[in-house]
């Protein structure tokens, strides 16, 4: 597995990068927006770890322009504790994020989640699942709605084949947090909002009123059963 450490904070970017090679990954390192345009094109990259303050290009473009190329995971690094520079990278299309300082342990056990789920289904070049007028390609993970299929970020692809094959049954924010995030989820619960808000935009024929991903109020979200 190769990773890339995109961080201006080179004495970071060295303590990231020997602890990752320790556990066996690739690292490729940058320190400015441009330079991790330019690696994010390798397509060999399996996750990236992408600062928010960065020069020449901050991390919240270079997230948005990779997600015009690429569904590589992402994490984003923010020394900033305000909700909104949270949100902001999960709107940009980051899979998860942490506040600096951070335990260099949790970074690890988060980057192996993600790669986990990321990997789960890529051994069958043909595993497809339908379900109505919903698909699933666990493979290219993208979603097919209808005849369209639209493509997704890590944690979106988890999050709705989770719902769909649970579909009718409900799960709570928490719930969500701790199976999709595989982990013990320190953040706040509008990170999964986020991520629904982000997927109705992009599978629903009109995310105010949606017709897949479905809010039971008080309580969670749910795929509707066909």
């Amino acid at each position: 597995m190769k990773i890339l450490i995109v961080d201006d904070e080179k004495l970071l970017v060295k303590g990231i990068k020997f602890n990752f090679e320790q556990e066996g990954f690739a690292v490729e390192t940058a320190y400015d927006g441009e330079e991790a345009l330019k690696l994010a094109r390798d397509k060999s990259i399996n996750l990236i770890i992408l600062d928010l303050m960065l020069p020449k290009v901050d991390g919240l473009t270079v997230c948005q322009q990779i997600r015009e190329f690429s569904r590589v995971p992402i994490i984003m690094l923010t020394a900033k504790t305000e909700d909104m520079d949270k949100i902001m990278g999960l709107e940009y299309g980051a899979d998860d994020y942490m506040t600096k300082p951070f335990n260099i342990l949790e970074l690890k056990a988060r980057v192996k989640a993600i790669l986990r789920r990321s990997a789960s289904g890529t051994a069958d070049t043909h595993a497809v699942r339908s379900d109505g007028d919903v698909a699933l390609d666990y493979n290219l993970r993208k979603v097919r709605i209808g005849t369209k299929w639209i493509e997704l970020t890590a944690k979106e692809f988890d999050l709705v084949e989770l719902l769909v094959t649970n579909a009718g049954k409900v799960y709570s924010r928490e719930q969500l947090l701790d199976i999709v995030w595989g982990y013990d989820y320190p953040g706040d619960i509008r990170t999964v909002d986020v991520h629904v808000r982000r997927l109705r935009e992009k599978i629903e024929p009109s995310p105010a009123d949606p017709k897949y991903i479905i809010t039971k109020w008080g309580v969670g979200y749910y795929f509707r059963e066909s």
